[in-house]
């Protein structure tokens, strides 16, 4: 590892372009938001919504539809990351085209990329079903990013002695991947999974709500029960179903996230056993069943042992490194681009077509607005840059701090942001600047467990016998922040950072305009533009808005978090 000090250096050293493969990425996103926008024009005027029950025999059944949703969400999450972040890793080819159609993807906003979904799918399935898929895809883009980019972070900063003993071994795709990479990358999968539950809460609450004008796509579950029993003025509901909600979360933990924590600790890179590994009572148990054992032995071990055998026949031995593949012939090229191509082409004309409808005076708005909301994005992020790293640290390296202090983390990141809004309205909005700095502390809010939970797992992966000659070595505390953490959690830190800026940009469409008291109030900012132009149905101003969003977004992404990834990836490794 490098010492802290040469970070800056290195990054502008590091290159950063925008290439055909951006280019091509937001055509496609473009092209897509135009064909939802345009779907969403056959809608009728007014759509009815299910009845709500404030019951608190309702919530069992609620619990489970909303636990139902999150759960499809992040299967799909998993999946999506697993494949697509080492199809990114395999090599140079790969990685120009799903690297920026990533950081284009992860950059839409995701509370004005729902209406689009939402209206899109109502125009070709029932409406219930529409609603239903659109909360499961709002809540898959609201956890799969970072998990993504924490898989792909881990994958291109394995040691070079790992990938060059996986090559002596003569592992294949299959065993490189179970044996060297999902290990390796365990504990931040673990950690980052963690957090995307934490984060699908606050969009699952605003996917069970979401109305536009007169058409009602709300959902049963938690965040409608909540909704309409704040509607109701009803506070014996609003307590029900916050305990519901807390309850889940508390059982989450102590069941599922813990348990996984425990499991994950024993693939450490370290040659020294860590003095007191975390623990889980739930781990133990099932540890020491007599069932988990006959599973393991009857049913796990052969089946393990069958795919094994047919992944090793099917797929060939690889080197590690990046994949050399044949060039496609021209004629073939063509055939299978051009029909693509031609439908990307003709929907690009279209969307820009849509845009002409915007005036210059919007197109000013959306000038201004971004700046503004650009400012609020930036001091939110130092602000949490400035508690999460010493707590994460702190956290990650005590194991008895972290065994009362990480419940609590999760209860609080898993609270939606949008429950505590009001609170902090009610208590500035009368100061000069209030709704600004609300603004702020919303986005606060919802962004800066991104950055907790990275740095916890990072601190969590540096090996103890490194911890121990710094000890020896009688460092002192600036020390070793600046030679062993800083450079340590480098890595974590930019992935946090990145998803933890695009949660920032997307909490402004819900921090920048607000009902409060039988007002509407607003501030300047793009959010704010997203956000009424979804109200009036204004959908030329709704597409300029949001690709203004994400090319600004991504110019962010190439030019500082795509440079600090690259520096990670070659300075920041242990070796």
């Amino acid at each position: 590892m490098i010492g802290s000090r040469r970070i800056f250096q290195s990054v502008i050293a590091a290159r950063a372009r925008f290439t055909w493969g951006d280019a091509l990425a937001l055509l496609i996103v473009s092209v897509l938001l135009y064909s939802g926008l345009r779907l969403a024009f056959e809608l009728p005027a007014a759509i009815a919504g299910p009845e709500i029950s404030t019951s608190p025999a309702a919530l069992p059944w609620y619990a489970l539809l909303s636990l139902a949703r999150m759960g499809a969400a992040y299967f799909l999450s998993l999946v999506f990351t697993l494949v697509y972040g080492r199809l990114a890793a395999r090599g140079e080819r790969m990685g120009k085209l799903l690297l920026p159609l990533l950081d284009v993807l992860q950059s839409v906003p995701i509370l004005s990329f729902l209406p689009v979904v939402l209206l899109s799918l109502s125009a070709l399935v029932p409406q219930g079903l529409a609603a239903e898929l659109a909360s499961v895809v709002l809540i898959f883009t609201s956890q799969v990013w970072n998990m993504t980019f924490a898989w792909y972070q881990s994958l291109t900063t394995i040691p070079g002695q790992l990938r060059e003993a996986a090559d002596v071994f003569r592992f294949n795709g299959w065993l490189r991947f179970k044996v060297l990479e999902l290990p390796f990358a365990a504990i931040g999968l673990v950690w980052n999974s963690i957090m995307s539950w934490a984060g699908g809460w606050f969009f699952l609450m605003a996917a069970e709500i979401f109305q536009v004008g007169s058409r009602d796509f709300r959902l049963r579950g938690l965040g409608s029960y909540l909704q309409e029993a704040a509607n109701q003025g009803n506070i014996t509901a609003i307590v029900w179903g916050l305990a519901a909600l807390v309850a889940i979360i508390v059982g989450l933990d102590q069941l599922v996230w813990r348990p996984l924590l425990a499991w994950s600790d024993r693939f450490k890179l370290e040659m020294v056993k860590h003095e007191e590994p975390p623990t889980s009572w739930f781990y133990e148990v099932l540890a020491a069943s007599r069932l988990r054992r006959w599973l393991r032995e009857s049913v796990w071990r052969p089946t393990e042992e069958r795919v094994d055998r047919f992944m090793v026949r099917r797929f060939p031995v690889r080197p590690s490194g990046p994949a050399t593949v044949a060039a496609p012939s021209r004629l073939r090229l063509v055939l299978l681009a051009g029909p693509p191509a031609a439908l990307l082409a003709y929907g690009g004309v279209r969307a820009v077509h849509l845009l002409t409808a915007v005036s210059s005076r919007q197109w000013l708005q959306i000038a201004f607005g971004t700046g503004a909301t650009g400012l609020r994005v930036a001091i939110a992020l130092a602000l949490a840059l400035a508690w999460t790293v010493p707590l994460g640290v702190a956290v990650g390296t005590n194991p008895r701090l972290a065994r009362w202090l990480q419940p609590l983390v999760q209860i609080a990141a898993s609270v939606p942001a949008t429950a505590l809004f009001p609170v902090f309205l009610l208590l500035v909005i009368g100061m000069p600047g209030g709704l600004n700095l609300a603004a702020v502390l919303l986005m606060l809010l919802g962004t800066q467990w991104y950055l907790l939970f990275n740095v916890i797992a990072g601190a969590m992966a540096i090996p103890q016998e490194l911890s121990f000659s710094s000890d020896l070595l009688q460092l002192g505390r600036w020390q070793r922040w600046r030679t062993l953490i800083l450079p340590a959690l480098f890595p974590y830190i930019i992935t946090g950072a990145i998803t933890a800026s695009g949660g920032a940009w997307n909490a402004s469409i819900v921090a920048e305009q607000v009902e409060f008291g039988g007002r509407t109030h607003a501030v300047i900012g793009i959010g704010g533009l997203i956000a009424r132009a979804t109200a009036l149905g204004d959908y030329p101003l709704l597409l300029a808005a949001t690709l203004s969003m994400v090319l600004v977004v991504v110019t962010i992404n190439r030019f500082l978090w795509r440079r600090l990834y690259r520096v990670a990836e070659e300075r920041f490794r242990l070796e």
